[in-house]
């Protein structure tokens, strides 16, 4: 079967790419912008990439052309399909179809920590010999791609709770049908899709459904949200995370015992850091073992865990300054990654590099939360450019502490006029940021 994938560059379109290359079929694609390192990863695999939506396009005659919900309505490609009546799927829908049917599938939903736990689970499996396949929105260091397709039965997919496609308004996850699920938080978020938090909960309330009785959910206790879903109505047995009556973990964050029902399970031994991690890997541990993973050997395996690129990710040193790489785009994952480099940190230095480009970010949904989740950083600065709201005004009461740039190359000078040695330069967003990385540490180098 020939797809051509609209929307190709995305990291979870990309990753349907190479699925369903490895699964024998042609594929080509498209995308407004072709660039790496998605391009890359998917011309290495065979795959031919068209730049633009031009309706030319047609003339490939795929059996199907698979959409992406960056493509709407009015995108000329899409019209072109939708005048002559081609067949077309979404993303989801597809891969549920002709992948995820009759595989084990364990989901991990939540509104932070999704790619991460994705790896963590991803990886313990793999350690244990499973094989699994899987799809994460990120690139876990341990495997190096985002996405593989095995023979094992198993299949770990990061479960996003964003729209499926223009003409399917439904969360991603509705589609996976998992046999395991972890629900690790949520909150409110994607400011541009949903309402409020209710809105979301009616969605996982909707994945929640698609569970089997023989499965296993595996939810965060401490958050009131996951409660009222799992209250709606639950057909599956429930292991809570947090609660004495369920998964705990106890010691400090470089390591920890595990603790089920208040009975000793395990103890982890890692390189991460972070109160978040923990819990994390403990949804990770509760998962794998629904599948057949003694904790024990989860543990072992978490000790080996290399993280996942954009994850706190150490970008280089210069001249005793550290440039960090992370993804925090909510308010929530900015205060958990900043809080958790100053407590490795110490006295040291936090500079806090924010890029608020999220669409909920862009459109103001969650700015009076910002400054409150910066408040372990000694200095921020923040880049400005194509917000729909002031962002003076706003991070006005941290005074002389923060400071606001809409050109980058300006915001890449002040932060190198601050710099001094010792110093731990913390980059945050969920996009390229225009290589703002590589250029703070050529900078430092010259300056």
């Amino acid at each position: 079967m020939h797809l051509h994938i609209l929307g190709i560059c995305g990291t979870f379109m990309g990753g349907i790419a190479a699925i369903a290359r490895a699964a024998g079929h042609t594929v080509t694609g498209c995308d407004a912008n072709v660039y790496p390192p998605m391009s890359d990863q998917l011309r290495a695999l065979g795959i031919d990439l068209i730049e633009g939506f031009d309706p030319a396009q047609l003339d490939l005659k795929p059996d199907v052309f698979v959409i992406g919900n960056v493509v709407t309505r009015g995108n000329p490609l899409m019209e072109a399909i939708l005048d002559q009546g081609l067949a077309y799927i979404s993303g989801p829908q597809w891969l549920a179809e002709n992948v995820l049917q009759g595989k084990w599938v364990l989901a991990v939903a939540g509104t932070h920590g999704k790619t991460t736990t994705t790896s963590m689970l991803a990886w313990i499996l793999e350690d244990a010999g499973l094989t699994p396949g899987f799809l994460v929105g990120g690139i876990p260091q341990n495997f190096g791609i985002s996405a593989r397709l095995t023979e094992s039965p198993f299949f770990v997919i990061e479960a996003d709770e964003y729209d499926t496609a223009f003409f399917d308004k439904r969360s991603k996850f509705v589609h996976y049908r998992p046999r395991t699920a972890i629900l690790n938080n949520l909150e409110f978020d994607h400011a541009d899709i949903f309402p409020d938090l209710p809105a979301i909960e009616t969605q996982f309330h909707h994945l929640v459904r698609t569970v089997p009785g023989q499965g296993r959910i595996i939810a965060n206790g401490s958050e009131d949200s996951l409660r009222r879903v799992i209250a709606r109505g639950c057909w599956t047995p429930v292991e809570w995370l947090g609660m004495a009556d369920g998964w705990t973990a106890s010691g400090g964050e470089a390591g920890f015992d595990v603790q089920f029902n208040g009975k000793p399970q395990g103890r982890v031994e890692w390189r991460l850091m972070g109160v978040h991690n923990v819990h994390n890997a403990m949804a990770a541990i509760a998962a794998a073992r629904h599948a057949g993973v003694s904790t024990q050997v989860a543990c072992e395996a978490l000790g080996r865990f290399e993280n996942v690129k954009r994850r706190m990710e150490m970008r280089g040193t210069v001249n005793g300054i550290t440039v960090y790489d992370d993804f925090a785009h909510h308010p929530t994952a900015i205060a958990t990654t900043v809080g958790g480099l100053r407590r490795k940190a110490g006295g040291a230095r936090i500079l806090a590099v924010l890029e608020p480009r999220s669409n909920t970010m862009k459109l103001g949904a969650m700015k009076d939360a910002l400054p409150a989740s910066l408040k372990d950083a000694d200095k921020v600065f923040c880049y400005a450019a194509n917000l729909g709201w002031d962002a003076d005004a706003v991070f006005a009461p941290m005074g002389e502490i923060a400071q606001i740039h809409d050109q980058l190359d300006a915001l890449v000078t002040a932060v190198v006029t601050e710099a001094r040695p010792g110093d731990q330069v913390l980059v945050m967003s969920n996009g390229g940021f225009g290589g703002i990385h590589e250029k703070l540490l050529a900078r430092l180098a010259t300056r």
